[in-house]
């Protein structure tokens, strides 16, 4: 390695992204080529950055496998970046396994928070759990700790575990200090800041409150019967009944407990969960099958009592029921959950994140950029989706695919 190559390459490990293109900008060698795809990376010129770390790796030497295998980590991150999630995770896992047979342990660690990370943004969680368990940190540089202990606060504040979220904040927050990289530090920096935010709002006697990730874990940990609007779910002590694939009885749970401990009008039901306000007999027929379904479900934590117009919802063991709503009301909340981390997605990451078929993800899309919500770069294959960073309050709760709660 030369002396341009070795200069640049420190002023990539510090963060100096424009400090190593002075060393390698009118070079054309396979290491300065990988090196200038990192630096323009880091510069956030993704497009630019794998072009040339594609041109490096075909630069190298057919047996200079571990340089291929350097390059393939670096565009794979710049994939992940770009939230291109299909077609590169075998060529990195393969990529892994060569810097581990040779002995290169801090790229295969990268390599493997690569991977650990694209599972976060899939909402893998219990894969990430375990690829996390995995990870040798020891001896590692401050800033892969750093960014290793940033991806465990997050599946700590999936999983609702402010605790030990608040721990590897701490210990990123050290790490990135020692690392002395800018925007590694502001990462960390956000990460805490988000804890410090609403992530619900509490509904409970027509009343509501903001509630920050700690007090949405105390509510939940309380007995009390809440509906979760925002995971589509019922929750009392630790019975969770979730109910995200039942639309109907979810609606039918939530008007119910909007109203506890009154009841609610046959009517008012029918129109909550069929969508129609002109009832008729059938309308009525299948208010109550729908209702005869929750009845079943609901049983371990609350009954559902006919009155004189309607239904209402009487807790089992809890002393209160409480609707937690998402921060930002619709349906589109966990998509644009997912485009408020400032990054450009594809429909197909999107769908692939949100276990949704592509169309209908085009079809929410048009929706929200017709509202203004969102909008989109680029045309046919390259197009990509943003939207503005939902301000105020962090998303946790919206993103998809939380852990089930026990």
């Amino acid at each position: 390695m030369d002396s341009l190559i070795a200069a640049a390459a420190r002023a990539l490990v510090a963060g100096d992204a424009l400090g190593a293109l002075k060393h390698v900008a009118l070079r054309e060698d396979a290491q300065a080529l990988a090196l200038r795809g990192i630096a323009m990376a880091q510069l956030g010129e993704l497009p630019r950055a794998r072009e040339l770390l594609r041109r490096a790796a075909r630069g190298f030497a057919s047996h200079d496998e571990l340089a291929r295998a350097r390059c393939v980590v670096a565009e794979a991150e710049v994939a992940l970046a770009m939230r291109e999630l299909r077609g590169w995770p075998r060529a990195l896992a393969a990529a892994s396994a060569t810097l581990e047979a040779r002995a290169d342990r801090v790229n295969a660690l990268q390599a493997r928070l690569i991977a650990l990370r694209r599972m976060l943004l899939l909402g893998r969680l219990d894969e990430a759990a375990a690829a996390l368990d995995g990870l040798e940190l020891s001896g590692a540089p401050p800033s892969l700790v750093a960014v290793a202990e940033l991806a465990a606060a997050e599946l700590a504040l999936r999983s609702l575990r402010t605790a030990p979220a608040r721990a590897a904040l701490a210990r990123a927050q050290a790490a990135a200090s020692r690392a002395r990289v800018p925007a590694l530090l502001a990462e960390v920096g956000e990460a805490c800041a988000a804890l410090e935010r609403p992530a619900a709002r509490r509904l409970q006697a027509g009343h509501e409150q903001m509630l920050r990730l700690d007090e949405v874990e105390a509510l939940l940990a309380s007995g009390t019967l809440v509906v979760d609007a925002c995971r589509r779910g019922l929750h009392a002590g630790r019975l969770w009944q979730p109910l995200a694939r039942r639309p109907v009885l979810f609606a039918l749970a939530r008007a119910l407990a909007e109203a506890w401990p009154g009841d609610v009008d046959r009517t008012v039901l029918i129109a909550r969960a069929f969508h129609t306000r002109r009832p008729d007999e059938t309308h009525r027929a299948r208010l109550r099958v729908e209702i005869g379904r929750l009845r079943a479900l609901a049983a371990p934590l609350a009954r559902i009592e006919a009155s004189a117009h309607g239904f209402v919802l009487e807790p089992i063991d809890a002393h209160a029921v409480v609707v937690l709503l998402p921060p930002i009301d619709g349906d589109r909340a966990s998509l644009l959950a997912l485009l408020a981390d400032g990054a450009a997605w594809s429909t197909s990451a999107l769908a692939l994140a949100l276990g949704a078929s592509q169309r209908t993800v085009q079809r929410a899309l048009a929706e929200l950029q017709a509202a203004g919500r969102v909008r989109s770069v680029g045309q046919a294959r390259a197009q990509r989706w943003l939207a503005a960073p939902l301000a105020g309050f962090t998303t946790n709760l919206l993103l998809p695919a939380a852990l089930p709660l026990t």
